[in-house]
């Protein structure tokens, strides 16, 4: 045997080592997760058994044990009758051996459930030592992100055929041993070398070593400050949660978490591959799902409930298609999220994207067609574009697809042409659809007709069995509570419009005055075309619609009597509103005002100064909170976000800030986040700073100052005086 052959086994060897170096530097990583989650684990599972009283082990041993005098020992909970054990038990007079056995088989079946159903909260208000290891612990696998899990599958793969493969070929590595090796171990060894080189090649070509050796580098870092890690967890709580529910494998309900669809699209959901070589973003479970459905449905309708990611779904399944070799693909939704869209496709995957709308659409859509990507458009301009052939587009999504279900309006009949031309298409809802059968048949029309003339009248009560085994092939909606299973979680969105026409000529004159506050505020200055406004009453109608209650601040009393007149009109006419909350308001009038906002049954709008309800009021009703416009003061923002995300919440929090693209608002962001994090994050959690936010925030002043200068240059009014303090 050559040398050609020995340098194929050593680079086969290398490759192995590397593989098997990940493998072990992840699993290393996933163990000290369990190791910092055991006793806190452990811990929450005392607290709950000892606040469950003996008399329960009657349900489990339906009613067979007589309990009296193991309550008047004093072991009056489950809890102190596990801590006592059979000894101390036999101990009270009159609880026989049997007693005992049945006493303790009962409670630990109790305390196996509990076991099963506890979850551990992180309660970044109060860190300890435990949460905080386990914090850290965490940070290094959400750091090394799904890069580290794509090199850990990739590994594991490797692994599995190069060491028979390695083992095989073994008589090549030496003279001697390959003189020895009889026939049908020299064959072997040779079709084992061939074997080693095609896999190495193939790798290398695939960037693995290099993908494997950054992952070890990335897996090894070791934990980080406390700081650090607390504070990267308030920023991403959502990916350590959902790498909590993996490795403690406290996973939600499978039928919850596919949508209770029937055993046979499952199944068939279940076998669906999906690649995430374009993507950037690790998928919950119930996430991976979603796309696999739309890959293997090809034509349908996810209507998670809010925030349960149905965007993140979509780029995995446009980055899937991507990695099959599809070009081109169309994402059409309103002009209030556009913006959003783009950003979110450049963040969350590999793929190039192109916004077809404006002046120059005609011009940008010839790009993308000539050059594909992902094209973003409205539904207004939808119209305006040429209907693909077929095969043309991989795939259409339309998000907020309720928007279409009247089949009069142009925009309908515009989605409907280019479903028609498209061979995948992904409609996205977050709004309800079950209880209203003709509308929703006019978007399953869309995408299967089959399907919509199965619906019936009587198929219409709100997740019948009837109604999701027909509606089952082209729909797939999953609830909060039925696949979120930590404590409530934070999810921050940053909503960028693009100002209106008439919102940018407001601007211009509030720069062109230097009046840094009027610029603020120039967005809902003129209510009738405000892009801001637009999202803000979307949202608000969105939360209404899943029964959410929302809280809308903002610095300006003027904005917020703006945002009660809209909300007071069209569809969000019907939702009870309260406040604002001002400061002019008693603060035992305020309390008052936030108790009936809590007791009122469904949905509601509180409306409320930042700088007055962000401090010491509870709007735990809320699951939905409005920032109208970012603030000066970051501390303002914290406080008033904290008012809906502590204790007592019982579902996810969802913040959107609402900002303008071009001007103040991307000022302000962009020089607030320059601050280093983890001077935010120490202020935050001081207790000085909580009672005096001026004394860890930038100077408004100076802010405003530098903000006004920048934007008349920007315009060419260079020449105006800024008045920052109003």
């Amino acid at each position: 045997m050559g040398r050609g052959e020995r340098e194929a086994v050593a680079r086969g060897a290398r490759l192995y080592e590397a593989a098997q170096a990940v493998g072990a530097d992840h699993g290393r990583a996933v163990e000290a997760v369990r190791a910092a989650l055991k006793p806190i684990h452990d811990a929450e599972v005392a607290r709950e058994l000892d606040a469950i009283p003996v008399a329960r082990l009657q349900d489990v041993t339906e009613g067979r044990l007589r309990l009296g005098n193991v309550e008047k020992s004093g072991l009056g909970t489950v809890g102190r009758v596990l801590e006592a054990g059979p000894y101390r038990l036999r101990q009270i007079p009159g609880v026989g051996q049997r007693t005992v056995d049945q006493i303790i088989a009962a409670a630990r079946r109790l305390s196996e459930a509990v076991h099963e159903t506890v979850a551990v909260h992180i309660d970044v208000d109060r860190p300890e030592p435990g949460t905080t290891a386990l914090v850290g612990a965490l940070h290094v696998l959400v750091e090394a992100g799904p890069d580290a899990r794509r090199a850990v599958d990739r590994a594991a793969a490797l692994s599995e055929r190069l060491g028979p493969l390695l083992a095989d070929a073994g008589p090549v590595t030496g003279h001697l041993r390959m003189l020895l090796a009889g026939r049908e171990k020299k064959a072997r060894a040779l079709a084992a070398v061939a074997g080693i080189r095609s896999l190495v090649d193939e790798a290398e070509q695939a960037g693995v070593p290099e993908l494997l050796a950054q992952a070890s580098v990335d897996l090894l870092r070791g934990s980080p400050s406390d700081v650090t890690a607390w504070v990267d967890f308030e920023l991403r709580s959502a990916e350590y949660y959902s790498l909590l529910a993996e490795i403690s494998g406290r996973q939600p309900d499978a039928a919850a978490a596919e949508g209770f669809l029937p055993d046979e699209i499952a199944e068939r959901v279940r076998t669906q591959q999906l690649d995430d070589a374009h993507r950037r973003v690790s998928l919950r479970g119930y996430q991976a799902f979603g796309a696999r459905f739309a890959l293997a449905q090809r034509k349908v309708i996810l209507g998670d409930e809010m925030g349960l990611g149905k965007t993140i779904q979509a780029i995995a399944v446009l980055a899937h298609l991507a990695a099959e070799g599809q070009s081109h693909f169309l994402v059409v939704c309103p002009a209030s999220v556009l913006v959003n869209w783009t950003r979110e496709i450049e963040a969350r995957s590999a793929l190039r994207v192109m916004v077809l709308h404006g002046p120059d659409r005609h011009h940008a859509f010839a790009d993308w067609k000539g050059r594909g990507g992902v094209g973003v458009t409205t539904f207004d301009a939808l119209r305006g574009l040429p209907v693909p052939g077929g095969g043309e587009v991989g795939l259409l999504v339309v998000d907020e697809a309720h928007s279409v279900k009247n089949p009069r309006t142009k925009r309908s009949q515009a989605v409907a042409r280019w479903t028609e031309r498209c061979e995948r298409s992904l409609f996205m809802t977050g709004t309800p659809m079950e209880n209203r059968v003709a509308e929703f048949r006019t978007l399953v029309r869309m995408l299967d007709d089959k399907v919509a003339d199965s619906l019936g009248e009587r198929d219409a009560l709100a997740g019948s069995v009837a109604f999701r085994k027909a509606v089952a092939p082209v729909y797939l909606r999953r609830n909060q509570d039925d696949v979120l299973t930590e404590l409530p979680s934070l999810q921050q969105t940053d909503e960028w419009e693009e100002l209106s026409a008439s919102d940018e000529e407001a601007y211009r004159e509030a720069v062109r005055e230097g009046n840094f506050m009027a610029m603020r505020r120039a967005a809902y200055l003129r209510p009738e075309k405000s892009a801001k406004l637009d999202r803000l009453r979307e949202i608000v109608q969105e939360a209404a619609e899943n029964g959410q209650k929302a809280v809308v601040f903002s610095y300006f009393r003027d904005v917020l009597g703006v945002v009660q007149a809209e909300l007071a009109e069209g569809p969000t006419a019907g939702t009870p509103m309260l406040g604002p909350l001002t400061g002019s308001v008693p603060a035992g009038r305020r309390q008052q005002i936030v108790d009936d906002f809590a007791a009122i049954t469904g949905p509601a709008v509180l409306l409320a100064q930042i700088q007055a309800g962000g401090v010491g009021l509870n709007m735990q009703a809320a699951s939905v909170v409005i920032i109208c416009e970012p603030q000066i003061k970051p501390t303002l923002e914290h406080q008033a976000v904290a008012r809906a995300h502590r204790m007592g919440q019982v579902r996810p929090v969802h913040v959107h800030r609402l900002l303008a693209t071009g001007g103040v608002d991307e000022r302000m962001v962009r020089m607030l986040e320059s601050k280093t994090r983890l001077f935010d994050a120490y202020a935050r959690r001081s207790a000085v700073a909580e009672a005096t936010p001026d004394a860890v925030d930038v100077s408004d002043t100076e802010l405003a100052r530098r903000i006004v200068e920048e934007e008349q240059a920007r315009l060419g009014m260079a020449d105006g005086k800024p008045t920052p303090a109003e």
